[in-house]
């Protein structure tokens, strides 16, 4: 029977017993505490090896919102793991530990569909009975006793709609495998025990056993097939490998034990690797002295490389097959706390198709994927060498690290390769396409010392070279052909800027996107230079992060943030928040928090209408960000985290630093509407934040089309050139006038 007549059938079944669909099942039969214990115990061993495995699982896919949950053969939840966020809407739903799933009050289920047929299931959005789980994906498989096939009982990932996948269930099926392998090895080590080693040739285990002097007494066959060795070869011999006569002389010698030790065994010549698990412990007579040592294998190889292919997936692209942007950040992050020398430099290059959503819409998305994948095999031919790593951000967007470069040259050779390369043109379905590449260069340490600055100003010097006409590279703060500020001049000039009052404040409006109104501004810092005129932040923030100028500046900008909050205040106009940014290196001074209550205290602002902006990266050290945050709200004060998605993104953490708000990096919202990744990534984020009880605003708002898609997401704040760009306090306050204006006139 096919699953669309599984589903058909258990539909047509659930109408005749009158359930409405789109009601909440009001479920019935749980068991009781006591019921529950017994069973649970009953489960023990089982439910001890499916923990395991499950923690794997969810380690593996952390930053997917999945819930597991585990029941016996008779459909009671006995457990439920993963996805906090998912757990408690259900949870409000009556599904909890306890229950036992049944049709007549669950509807149609992927638990009871499988309990029925014994067969893996997916059920996707509608194909459940009750419209409550239509936001949601169920992917279920039934596990056994593979020796006796009698069911135990199932195991479903649970997962948001937007985060479905067929893999899911082939996945589950590949770590059902390796627990039904678990339990089965495990049921037969308790028969072994029982019968006293009498039938040692029968367990799928390695077993070796020696006399007090080490030489083997006992060799079974699968020792054999393990090691490769012969039983006849090796009886009354020391253990032939070398590593293992170590570890039992050891026991022999001292009487320690070891359990569950990792073993890399290669039987024969050219026979694949086995990995196994090793174990060993004395074997003691009456009197408890040591007569021998006992010793096992227990082949893991499956479950081994089962982990592995999780991992991969976890880490790579599934279309192109390269390292992803958490494979990309986490392999910087992890060179620059290793500790990168002061004398090396390396590069970080951004690369972006130029006009890909053309050939998309021209040839269709099918051959858009085949365009990305010979992209991918031609970038990995420019950079073949050991320390050097492409990767694919998402969309038409790749990465390149090269770590080992002795100056800036090697960086530009290698770019000018992969731009030769893009001439040859790629053959599409029966088309010769010719597309060019724009490439952005940053380096270490002098464009960044951290993965987000690194790969936030590779990303700048990308979009500069799309702005100068696209086909080339550019190097961050290289200087515009046309003539620009010369960096020297720059660094000499901010210091004296600061005495002289030369920075002002633009305000960015905050947006409420139902109704239109100004709920809030971001405060961004502009330098009014008395010969150069308006210097945009991108120029002067760098050289003011990197001389240690950030920290007075930053503090300037907050204060008189603070103090234009107040004189809108004093003109009549409705109170609202004002967000300003800080720089890493102002949350890793000792006296922040007593410096921003001097600043509340003489600015007198209420500090609920003040929202600090802290980015990803400054929470990587969670212990001191945790307290740093926490003293900040105890003042009353909002925290919101900006460029959210582009650097270190830990969900487990939001909870503990008591975020109010998450900001959508404007990278995300600039291709929602032309990149599928990005729209998923968007989505996924808010509905995460609202679960989690997090408000959300997008930032780089810039189409109708944009800010309809984030309405339909219930992103109810938006900020953004569609409706206004950063400007002065006074075009504010001429806005707020006008908004009063119509306000009253309405009213009257």
């Amino acid at each position: 029977m096919t699953k669309l007549s599984l589903i058909s059938e258990s539909k047509m079944r659930c109408e005749k017993l009158g359930i409405d669909p789109q009601g909440i099942p009001s479920f019935t039969n749980f068991l009781s505490e006591s019921d529950l214990n017994l069973k649970r115990a009953e489960y023990e061993e089982i439910l001890s090896v499916i923990d395991f495995f499950v923690h794997k699982l969810l380690e593996l896919m952390k930053g997917l919102p999945l819930l597991i949950l585990i029941t016996d053969e008779n459909g009671c939840i006995l457990e439920m793991a993963g996805d906090e966020a998912i757990k408690t809407v259900i949870q409000q739903s009556g599904i909890k530990v306890g229950l036992v799933f049944n049709e007549h009050e669950a509807g149609t289920n992927s638990i009871n569909l499988v309990l029925d047929h014994r067969e893996p299931i997916q059920l996707v959005g509608d194909e459940h009975y009750y419209e409550f789980l239509w936001s949601s994906a169920c992917y279920t498989v039934p596990f056994q006793y593979t020796d006796i096939s009698n069911l135990l009982g199932t195991i479903t990932i649970m997962t948001t709609i937007d985060q479905h996948n067929p893999f899911l269930l082939a996945m589950l099926c590949t770590v059902v495998d390796s627990i039904e392998r678990e339990l089965l090895l495990k049921k037969q080590n308790r028969r072994l025990h029982i019968l006293n080693q009498v039938v040692i040739e029968t367990t799928r285990n390695g077993i070796i056993i020696t006399d007090r002097d080490g030489n083997i007494t006992e060799f079974n066959k699968f020792a054999e097939i393990l090691t490769g060795a012969k039983k006849q070869d090796v009886i009354n011999k020391p253990i032939p490998n070398a590593k293992t006569n170590d570890f039992i002389k050891e026991v022999l010698q001292t009487g320690k034990e070891y359990e569950d030790m990792e073993f890399m065994l290669r039987p024969k010549m050219g026979q694949d690797e086995r990995v196994c698990l090793f174990d060993a412990f004395p074997i003691r007579d009456e009197n408890m002295q040591i007569m021998g040592a006992f010793a096992q294998f227990r082949d893991i190889t499956e479950r081994y490389h089962t982990q592995k292919q999780i991992n991969y997936l976890a880490y790579h692209d599934d279309l192109t097959g390269l390292p992803n942007r958490r494979f990309f950040t986490g392999h910087i992050g992890e060179l620059l706390r290793q500790g990168v020398n002061e004398n090396r430099i390396f590069a970080v290059m951004f690369l972006d198709l130029d006009s890909f959503k053309k050939i998309n819409d021209t040839l269709g998305h099918n051959n858009g994927d085949v365009l990305l994948q010979m992209v991918a095999e031609r970038l990995k031919a420019c950079c073949h060498a050991s320390d050097q790593l492409v990767s694919r951000m998402g969309g038409d967007e790749f990465t390149i690290l090269l770590e080992e470069i002795t100056d800036q040259t090697e960086a530009i050779q290698v770019a000018e390769e992969i731009i030769r390369a893009f001439e040859k043109p790629f053959a599409v379905d029966g088309y010769e396409l010719y597309i060019t590449a724009s490439i952005g260069i940053a380096f270490y340490p002098q464009d960044g010392r951290d993965v987000e600055m690194l790969m936030k100003n590779a990303d700048i010097a990308l979009y500069q070279m799309k702005d100068d006409g696209k086909n080339n590279y550019n190097i961050f703060k290289s200087i515009p052909s046309g003539g620009g500020i010369e960096r020297l001049t720059l660094e000499n000039s901010i210091r004296k800027a600061l005495q002289l009052e030369e920075f002002v404040l633009y305000y960015q409006p905050q947006i409420d996107s139902k109704t239109g109104e100004i709920i809030g501004t971001e405060a961004l810092v502009r330098w009014n230079h008395p010969t150069l005129g308006l210097i945009p932040p991108a120029k002067f923030i760098p050289i003011a992060e990197e001389t240690g100028l950030i920290v007075p500046l930053g503090k300037w900008v907050l204060k008189t943030a603070c103090l234009q909050h107040q004189k809108w205040k004093e003109k009549g106009f409705t109170p609202m928040r004002v967000s300003v940014n800080l720089s890493s290196r102002q949350f890793s001074k000792h006296d922040l928090v007593e410096t921003i209550k001097e600043i509340l205290l003489e600015t007198h602002i209420d500090p609920s209408y003040l929202e600090l902006e802290i980015t990803e990266s400054m929470t990587m050290n969670v212990e001191v960000a945790i307290e740093i945050l926490g003293k900040l709200k105890e003042l009353g004060i909002l925290i919101c985290i900006d460029d959210f998605g582009t650097g270190y993104s830990n969900l487990s953490y939001l909870k503990q630093f008591a975020i109010d708000r998450l900001k959508i990096d404007q990278s995300f919202v600039r291709d929602i509407m032309t990149d599928s990744n990005d729209a998923d990534i968007v989505a996924t984020v808010i509905a995460m934040a609202h679960k989690l009880g997090i408000d959300v605003i997008a930032e780089g708002v810039e189409t109708k089309d944009q800010l309809n898609f984030l309405r339909s997401q219930n992103c109810h704040e938006v900020q953004g050139f569609y409706y206004y760009p950063p400007i002065p306090a006074e075009q504010i306050e001429q806005l707020l006038m006008q908004t009063t204006t119509i306000k009253t006139n309405l009213q009257g």
